[in-house]
């Protein structure tokens, strides 16, 4: 068996020629005598650890050579053994624990130090290994190893080895980890995702790398009110990057490619003395939730190697993953989560993700092109860490999406129909079949299901302001008056007074945007229930002044029949869509 220095304290500056040679050497290095009979057992169990490990690299090499051609059950039986096998494996760390606790007390240390130190880390974790539930680590260091293996760790050569909390957490790498299986599934080898405090650190961190000064960003007019007064306020000023905005309207192929080639034939020069061409897009957008051809978008920016970023908290995983198109020049190059919405749920919690290929998010030090990735320009310098009490949250919200995102989306079917019913009501949401949007919605959202978020306004009635003011602040508590979106419960606001406040009349007429547009962002409530609620709100204080609004909405024996033809019909397709039985076998 050829020797391989991976287990070893000196795994870069050994000398060892054959099995025997490594293991004395490892003794050594700690100042075991390999000739005492503690050296000659430790030694005995350094090298089966050592041979161990080759088998292990060895399973693992044929599992990738075969797992594609396996049968089903073939499949499970080997996921068993090595389950049972990492049990096996823990258990000889087990058992390692009691002497090495014995030996920690026959120290002698005083008790003032034993205080200070508290247990010895290494104590008592074997159960967590198997926790049902990701283990939330609150640490900010971790127990070094020996001298290469934490210089390889503080290179990025080095998985396993923690070096502090600000640059990786266990429990914040597990979430990362789960993101890029749900987002990229089979390509999911190719992608790396690192978390942030929250989803506008993890836009302003992706922006930071990828602009340089005088660059151009082409960005869909929709995007959330933050990210346009970040773009605006900071890397737009020429004190900061300088970068120049160009504004695209429209959701087509041909609305982009018109708008990418105003950009380069308008900003030739500039890219002609260096500077980048990148696209920031967010699909389904804030505040209509509508949809861009990303496919289209991505295939068009690549063609003239534009990087493209995407947005895609609203839809989340459920309901579009980008990154699974079969033509990679139809995938963006970054996607951008805010988890603090549907991937959480509940409103609890502040956090945010990135995803990209790997090498534009993580290369060891020294490699070419290392400076340039997400990490060692972002997490390593900056600190823009996500704790691991918060990726728990995360986690536990996920558990929970699926069902959550199907309930919303039936809810905004049968909303927006309803409201739609209404002659003085405009509804701006691709939900409603006759909506300039609902194709794309066909064809790239998981069942043709809607975005949760859409907005509507009641400017063809010509309500006097107060009214209005009357009749918004009336939705309480069916609708929860709430700055944000994604959680269990429908929130209700007016983006030119909150979200998009920053918007001057000009550029929220460009977006679509009115003085009496509300935005909703769908909950999981009865339907019937906030249907009932806005009549009763209407009543109070809009028919006062408009005689007879109220009754313009759609019957209450119609409603009734809509929720319960949208709700069967849903499920009915879901059904439809999953594998049968004899696919599975």
């Amino acid at each position: 068996m050829s020797v391989n220095p991976e287990l070893s304290p000196r795994r870069h500056s050994s000398q060892a020629k054959d099995e025997q040679a490594l293991v004395t050497e490892q003794l050594q290095h700690f100042g075991i005598d390999p000739h005492s009979p503690y050296g000659q057992r430790l030694g005995q169990a350094v090298l089966n650890l050592n041979r161990t490990n080759q088998d292990i690299h060895a399973l693992w090499q044929l599992t990738q050579d075969t797992l594609a051609s396996l049968p089903p059950e073939q499949q499970i039986s080997q996921f068993n053994a090595k389950k049972f096998l990492s049990f096996q494996l823990a258990k000889v760390l087990e058992n390692l624990q009691t002497p090495f606790r014995q030996q920690w007390r026959g120290l002698n240390m005083e008790l003032g130090s034993r205080l200070a130190k508290g247990p010895y880390p290494l104590f008592d974790r074997v159960p967590a290994l198997f926790s049902a539930n990701p283990v939330i680590v609150r640490t900010a260091t971790y127990v070094y190893a020996c001298t290469e293996w934490i210089d390889d760790a503080f290179h990025g050569r080095e998985s396993s080895h923690a070096i502090y909390t600000r640059l990786l957490n266990p429990t914040s790498l597990a979430l990362a980890n789960t993101m890029v299986e749900l987002e990229a599934g089979p390509h999911g080898a190719d992608y790396l995702a690192w978390n942030f405090n929250s989803g506008m650190a993890a836009i302003d961190a992706l922006l930071g790398t990828v602009l340089e000064r005088d660059d151009i960003l082409l960005v869909s007019r929709n995007v959330y009110g933050g990210v346009h007064q970040l773009l605006q306020d900071y890397y737009a000023r020429p004190q900061k990057l300088g970068v120049t905005l160009v504004w695209f309207d429209g959701t087509t192929a041909d609305e982009f490619r018109q708008a990418l080639q105003q950009a380069l034939t308008d900003h030739q020069e500039a890219l002609d003395r260096g500077a980048r061409l990148r696209v920031y897009i967010e699909s389904p957008c804030n505040p209509h939730g509508l949809m861009l051809d990303v496919p289209a978008i991505c295939r068009l920016s690549h063609e003239v190697d534009a990087l493209v970023m995407l947005d895609a908290t609203l839809a989340t995983p459920v309901l579009f993953r980008p990154l699974q198109r079969a033509d990679k020049a139809e995938r963006p190059d970054f996607v951008i989560h805010s988890y603090t919405k549907d991937l959480s749920g509940t409103g609890s919690t502040t956090a945010g993700v990135v995803i990209g290929q790997q090498p534009r998010m993580f290369l060891p030090k020294g490699e070419p092109g290392w400076e340039q990735t997400l990490f060692w320009q972002v997490y390593y310098i900056k600190g823009a860490f996500l704790d691991g009490d918060k990726a728990y949250e995360v986690m536990t919200g996920l558990k929970t999406l699926e069902l959550r995102m199907l309930a919303k989306c039936i809810n905004t079917l049968v909303f927006t129909r309803f409201l739609d019913s209404h002659p003085q009501i405009r509804v701006n949401s691709h939900a409603l079949e006759q909506h300039p949007n609902a194709g794309l919605r066909h064809q790239l959202l998981e069942l043709g299901l809607p975005s949760p978020l859409f907005t509507f306004d009641l400017e063809p009635a010509g309500l006097p302001r107060d009214a209005f003011v009357r009749f918004f602040d009336a939705l309480e508590p069916a609708f929860s008056h709430m700055v944000s979106l994604g959680q269990t419960n429908t929130l209700v606001l007016c983006p030119a007074l909150t979200s998009h406040s920053e918007l001057d009349d000009s550029a929220l007429a460009a977006a679509g945007i009115s003085r009496t547009t509300i935005r909703v962002a769908m909950g999981m409530e009865r339907v019937r229930e906030l249907i009932a609620h806005i009549i009763l709100a209407a009543r109070l204080h809009i028919d006062p002044v408009s005689p007879g609004f109220s009754r313009q909405f759609m019957a209450s024996e119609q409603v009734d029949r809509l929720v319960d033809a949208t709700t069967l019909a849903v499920y009915r397709e879901r059904l439809a869509q999953q594998q049968r039985l004899d696919q599975l076998l």
